[in-house]
């Protein structure tokens, strides 16, 4: 690890010490859901869905009790319900059918349930399995290419920067570091800098 990424995450870790997921859940089943639902919509949003959703549909079985359009009532706030439905219930039938009703532990079978791309994967990897991830939302995106902790046009391209200059074993950690720093302080449209204790190592900053 450089100077500079060593000097970032030992910051961001004396910042958050307590980063942990936003979204609430109780079984890597519930999680999986709940990161389909996540995507462009906000973790406070999927937790008031899935509150009542997982009332009496928190495991495949029971959720592919639902048809799509019932499962859409539930999901419609969270935007893109159509495809997110579909999507939820895909995987749902994947696990009972390829996985004996259990959420896959691993990155490659994550991915081949339906609708699970490398972020999701990731997240419900490291954050269910204790897996070493990193998953790049708009916050990890945004404030790693900010700091020039890692750049990258792409998502893929973050997440290999990071994997390069950040230990294994502070991987799932660091995701949630820069969570919380691109929530609380590296917004997307006004960044408080001003007040940004990491803005003498970060490039956006310096120009």
């Amino acid at each position: 690890m450089n100077e500079k990424a060593q000097k970032i995450l030992k910051e961001l870790a004396s910042l958050y010490p307590d980063a942990q997921p936003a979204l609430k859940f109780n079984s890597p089943y519930e999680l999986l859901v709940a990161v389909i639902l996540s995507a462009q919509c906000t973790d406070e949003r999927v937790n008031k869905v899935t509150e009542v959703l997982f009332k009496e549909h928190n495991t495949p079985e029971k959720m592919l009790n639902l048809s799509q359009s019932e499962l859409e009532k539930y999901i419609f706030s969270c935007g893109f319900y159509h495809n997110k439905a579909a999507h939820i219930l895909s995987a749902s039938r994947d696990i009972l059918e390829k996985y004996d009703g259990v959420v896959p532990d691993t990155l490659e079978q994550l991915k081949t349930l339906a609708g699970v791309g490398q972020k999701t994967a990731n997240v419900v990897y490291a954050v269910a399995f204790g897996g070493d991830a990193i998953a790049v939302d708009t916050h990890v995106f945004r404030v790693s290419n900010r700091l020039g902790l890692a750049e990258g046009k792409t998502p893929a391209k973050v997440e290999e920067g990071l994997c390069t200059v950040l230990p294994k074993n502070e991987w799932s950690k660091a995701h949630h570091y820069l969570i919380y720093h691109g929530r609380r302080v590296c917004h997307s449209q006004r960044p408080d800098c001003a007040n940004c204790t990491l803005k003498d190592l970060c490039n956006f900053y310096k120009k």
